[in-house]
């Protein structure tokens, strides 16, 4: 206890004043116990830290000198710490390492390492520090080694103090936001080895004092807005093994004396502007592993002195202007694994030699190579050692059938051979390919079936037979590959009826067949309820809701015609009609039928349209009553026509029934059913939606028990349930009208320029996140957030729709239920995947992440590229790891936000979607989140550590 009045006291004291602290006291202790007061420490990584320990060495992460039994180091990486760095570290008088990586701290760097003059590695990489860095922290820096600040969130420039830490090793600023021109000092310290600046915004021209830094081994300078040109001084950096300088804006030619980089592992100089030709005494670099020149100007031939890079493993030179064909000497590359010449305008046969040397990956596309490919892969001896994860030869002119051995490369996951003149057919071996995750051989020529044998394909995730000509069934092993999301067969020849187990598939996001002769029923249940009727038009002989023409439900049973039965038993004409089968012509049997035709048709219109009349009259009958019962609202019930329930007691109710059957006032269709807009007799427009899934929905007692609750439910951001109308055959939900249309419109299809600024969509996801907490707060879950049920009012205010439906429906099987209301892939939880899983709000959670993204980036939860399937969590997850998070916001908006806000947002988005259920906030939690990111001007000091 006498410790923590010490600790209390410490707190109130300037850090003069620490120093005249009774000198009885452990000052180790005291620093540690402070600095434990000002984090927060979810995990209960400190729980061993006891203030009333007389020396802190068996504390986790502490090391001390076994002699003095003072503190040098503290680890502390990863422990899922939050909040600000106290100056109870300023205590830790003989600290030598100081590693705090990968944490959730906050706020800025108010310390001095001054005050520790032993520090010679400080880590405070993977936080979420911001602001800029004073002067006064590098002041004295001592005998300062290691340094990294990577992966938080400073601003400003990097302080001219730096450079006068003579003793550093190995900087890391990366991942920042740093701006300006780097200390000049910077490029001339004598001891560093390591720098890296990479992405942030610094700008000027790498100068060529970097010669200085003769004990360089790795720089980094990628991702930022340096010009110029590749210094000469770089030759004389004799020791560097790595040059990354790819994303700015560097141009002109390389300089020769880069030659003289013996040393040199690795040369990555993409997305910049460098000019002319590849040069010749690049082969002089003979240590090169790593070559990426791509995204460039270059021009003219590749280089044959590359073939003298005997330890290249990976050689990219993809989108430039290089032309003339690939130079045999890369095949003495014979460590190579990846080749990409993609994007060029490279010509001639593709060489054998090619396919002989072991790649894993191999990308010409985009070129203009042609000649017959399949000789080339026609050995089955020599294909089956290729190790190939990787072949895209697509958008070029090459022929050919593809060989039936190429079911022997076993590794292959990704094949593209789209857009080139192949033809034949695909080969039943092509089921050897266990390991493909995407096949795409559209646009070609292919012609004959699909094997069966494409079930074998078990990781096939992407297929597309797009425009080709392909004959035959869709085969029913499609179904077996579970893990299949895109497929498209359409522009093809195909015939039959879609296979019905393909409604099983549960991750399918698009099936297009559309414009082949397919006929039949299209499956029910799954994807299928909701897909798109272009993804199938085209087929005259399909059936069913989404291409607009009926199934029969038993159809009638073949009449057969025997001339030569002698009775009239069933299935045989009459020999009184046999015996007079000439009387009548041809064109006379032809006149008949056609009569027959036009007869019965007008008869079914007839009856269809006193059907339809019937319905109607029956409707506007039963939606015209009112009343009242202890729920404040209008009510009425007919045995013939169901029972109208209106919450806000209105009397004047009246829906024009025309509404019910118009095309042109229906709003949209969504997994639950249809949405039309009516006007009452006081000329409120309302929203009604007309459930479809009738043979699903609960007794009534049930439905209207969970509809009344929903009918309690008032919020400014949720769209109002209005009433109801119930019969055991229809059921309508009575909502408020919102004018705006829906957020996917606004951020998807919206013409150019009337995309939404920042601040809408920041107040769109806050006004979201505000409806969802209210759902929460009265144990509602949503179970379908998506930007299609978030709609817009005339003042710009988001509305959420579709809450609750999902308790309209009895317990079903999960995969039906995703089926019926998960309509929009990409925004389902991971857990659906399980078993046995418990709907709950941090599905909610999950789906609210991916919308958090989507309307940052601009981007739709799942792209389908020309080559690849873009999931938008795992993209921005994968440019957070990879330093370049600020990129995915929307580029429509022309930087035109702050990025104090999009980054944490995006951060947000990433938590919300987290894998484990448990690691997402509450959407309380949320709110205040993003209140605190709008105005974090407002936030005290306490409190900071919420973002």
């Amino acid at each position: 206890m006498k410790i923590l009045v010490h600790v209390l006291f410490f707190l109130c004291l300037s850090p003069y004043l620490v120093k005249s602290l009774s000198p009885s006291l452990n000052d180790d202790v005291l620093g540690l116990i402070v600095f434990k007061a000002d984090v927060l420490d979810p995990n209960g990584k400190l729980n061993s830290w006891n203030e009333d320990d007389e020396y802190p060495c068996k504390w986790e992460g502490v090391t001390c000198s076994p002699r003095s039994n003072r503190v040098t180091e503290l680890v502390l990486d990863g422990f899922g710490l939050s909040g600000r760095l106290g100056r109870g570290l300023l205590q830790l008088q003989y600290l030598q390492k100081l590693s705090l990586a990968k944490n959730n701290l906050t706020g800025s760097l108010s310390l001095s390492l001054a005050q520790l003059s032993d520090l010679r590695i400080l880590d405070l990489s993977e936080n979420a520090l911001s602001g800029s860095v004073s002067s006064d922290f590098f002041g004295q820096c001592g005998s300062l080694r290691s340094i990294s600040l990577a992966n938080n969130q400073f601003s400003d420039q990097i302080p001219d103090s730096l450079a006068s830490c003579a003793t550093l090793v190995s900087v890391n600023f990366s991942g920042n936001r740093f701006l300006g021109l780097p200390p000049q000092g910077l490029w001339s310290l004598p001891a560093l080895t390591t720098l890296d600046l990479s992405d942030n915004i610094l700008e000027g021209e790498i100068p060529e004092g970097i010669e200085a830094l003769t004990n360089l081994s790795v720089i980094s300078l990628r991702k930022n807005q340096f010009s110029g040109v590749v210094p000469d001084g770089f030759g004389k950096c004799s020791l560097l093994r790595t040059m990354h300088l790819s994303k700015n804006l560097l141009s002109g030619p390389l300089p020769s004396t880069m030659q003289k980089l013996k040393l040199c592992t690795e040369v990555v100089l993409s997305s910049n502007t460098f000019t002319e030709v590849v040069p010749e005494w690049i082969g002089e670099m003979s240590s090169l592993e790593v070559l990426d020149i791509s995204e460039n100007n270059f021009t003219g031939q590749i280089p044959d002195s590359i073939g003298k890079l005997q330890f290249l493993k990976i050689l990219n030179v993809s989108k430039n202007a290089l032309s003339g064909s690939l130079p045999e000497a890369v095949s003495s590359c014979v460590n190579l694994l990846a080749f990409d010449v993609s994007s060029n305008t490279l010509m001639g046969n593709l060489p054998s030699w090619v396919f002989n040397l072991g790649l894993e990956q191999l990308l010409i596309s985009n070129n203009r190579f042609s000649g017959d490919i399949g000789s080339v892969l026609s050995s089955p001896t020599e294909i089956s050692r290729k190790n190939l994860v990787t072949l895209d030869v697509s958008q070029n002119d090459l022929s050919g059938e593809i060989p039936y051995a190429i079911g022997d490369l076993a590794s292959l996951q990704f094949l593209n051979i789209a857009r080139n003149a192949f033809c034949g057919g695909i080969p039943v071996n092509i089921g050897g390919l266990k390991m493909l995750r995407v096949l795409d051989l559209s646009e070609n020529q292919f012609n004959g079936s699909i094997p069966n044998t494409i079930g074998n394909c078990s990781s096939l995730m992407f297929l597309s037979f797009a425009h080709n000509e392909v004959t035959g069934m869709v085969p029913a092993s499609l179904s077996n590959l579970v893990y299949l999301q895109i497929v498209d067969l359409s522009y093809n020849e195909l015939t039959g009826n879609l296979p019905k187990q393909l409604a099983d598939l549960v991750h399918l996001q698009s099936f297009d067949v559309a414009h082949n002769q397919l006929q039949g029923e299209l499956p029910a249940g799954g994807f299928f309820n909701t897909i798109s009727p272009s993804s199938v038009s085209g087929n005259p002989a399909l059936c069913g809701a989404t291409v607009g023409r009926s199934c029969s439900a038993v159809m009638p049973k073949p009449i057969v015609l025997n001339p030569n039965s002698t009775d009239d038993t069933p299935g045989t004409i009459p020999q009184s009609f046999t015996r007079r089968k000439n009387i009548l012509s041809i064109s006379a049997l032809v006149a008949i039928g056609a009569a027959a035709a036009i007869v019965i048709g007008v008869i079914a219109i007839t009856v269809l349209n006193l059907h339809v009349r019937a319905s109607a009259s029956r409707s506007a009958v039963a939606l015209a009553f009112s009343g009242g019962d202890d729920f404040s609202q209008s009510s009425s019930t007919d045995g013939d026509s169901g029972k109208l329930v209106m919450f806000s007691g209105d009397p004047d109710f009246s829906i024009g029934t025309h509404s019910l059957l118009n095309k042109d006032c229906e709003l949209g269709r969504g997994g639950f059913g249809a949405v039309y807009q009516t006007t009452l007799k006081n000329g409120l427009s309302v929203a009604i939606k007309k459930l479809t899934v009738s043979s699903l929905v609960k007794s009534q007692d049930d439905f209207e028990k969970e509809v009344r609750k929903l009918g309690k439910i008032r919020h400014g951001n949720l769209v109002a349930l209005n009433g109801y109308y119930w019969t055991p055959s229809l059921q309508l939900l009575i909502y408020e009208f919102v004018s705006g249309g829906n957020l996917y419109k606004h951020l998807h299809e919206s013409s150019a320029g009337k995309y939404p600024n920042w601040n809408n969509r920041f107040n769109i996801l806050l006004g979201v996140a505000k409806g969802l907490s209210h759902l929460h707060e009265r144990n509602v879950i949503h179970y379908n957030v998506k930007s299609s049920n978030i709609l817009i009012d005339s003042s710009g205010e988001p509305k959420v729709a579709d809450y609750g439906l999902a308790r309209l429906l009895p317990l079903l099987d999960r995969y039906v239920l995703s089926s019926k209301i998960q309509s929009a892939l990409g925004y389902m939880a991971p857990e659906f995947s399980c078993k046995n899983f418990k709907i709950t709000e941090k599905c909610d959670l999950y789906a609210f992440g991916v919308l958090v993204l989507e309307i940052v980036t601009g981007r739709r939860p799942v792209e389908y590229m020309e080559d690849d399937v873009v999931v938008l969590c795992d993209m921005v997850r994968g440019a957070l790891e990879g330093g370049s998070i600020e990129e995915c916001v929307d580029a429509r908006l022309e930087g035109k936000f702050p990025l104090e806000e999009a980054i944490p947002l995006l951060k947000l988005g990433l938590i919300c979607t987290s894998q484990v259920p448990s690691n997402r906030p509450d959407m309380a939690e949320v709110v205040k989140i993003l209140e605190l990111v709008r105005r974090p001007s407002e936030i005290p000091d306490d409190s900071a550590d919420l973002c």
